[in-house]
């Protein structure tokens, strides 16, 4: 099985590179965002890579991360998304946006990824949503407040206020973070309109 390869960039492809290794070409797939990040050929690039075996076939995808292959294995696992469903999901959002995407429940930054409709972005959220936050940079609270709203737990105040924020122009998950400080700040028994009021301090920080 290979992990790793490490070589001299020979050629490109539409979803391809071929890298040089000791004189042997290895067509390695990657995602739009990894081809996009590889060095010119003949320069040397190192690759970590997913060997997947058929019976009529070797085929190799290359990541330029760890991170990015451990997605590639995750977003695997959920079902009705293979390997070219999970490349067009990690050639939209890179790893990090991904986990936070996943991690906020927001399921419209997943659905951006061509190919990808609400109902596989809702699989990818809610079967990968215990997992995110391990490789998520958002704040802990954030991600809870995200939790409580997708299965609706989260007190009215909260909600109205988070609604009221996107209903001004702000995205879903930068005013669930808005809220969620202005929470913190103001106690659980905040009102509507004070939330409103110090997450839009938070949104002008």
């Amino acid at each position: 099985m290979i992990g790793k390869l490490k070589g001299l960039i020979d050629s490109y492809g539409e979803d391809y590179v071929i890298l040089d290794v000791g004189g042997v070409g290895y067509q390695v797939h990657c995602s739009s965002r990894t081809l996009q990040a590889l060095p010119s050929p003949g320069d040397a690039a190192v690759l970590s890579i997913e060997t997947y075996v058929r019976e009529d076939q070797i085929k190799l995808f290359g990541f330029r991360t760890d991170t990015e292959r451990e997605w590639f294995r995750l977003l695997q696992t959920v079902q009705g998304v293979g390997a070219k469903v999970a490349l067009a999901v990690l050639s939209t959002l890179p790893p990090a946006e991904l986990a936070n995407a996943i991690a906020l429940r927001d399921k419209a930054a997943v659905s951006r990824t061509p190919g990808v409709g609400p109902k596989v972005a809702e699989r990818i959220v809610s079967e990968l949503k215990d997992k995110a936050p391990a490789f998520a940079n958002v704040d802990p609270a954030v991600v809870h407040l995200a939790g409580a709203i997708d299965s609706d737990r989260a007190p009215r105040p909260v909600t109205d206020a988070i609604s009221a924020l996107v209903n001004l122009g702000y995205g879903q998950p930068q005013a669930a973070a808005a809220i969620a400080a202005a929470s913190r700040s103001a106690g659980e028994n905040a009102e509507t309109a004070q939330l409103i009021r110090l997450g839009l301090k938070e949104l002008a920080k």
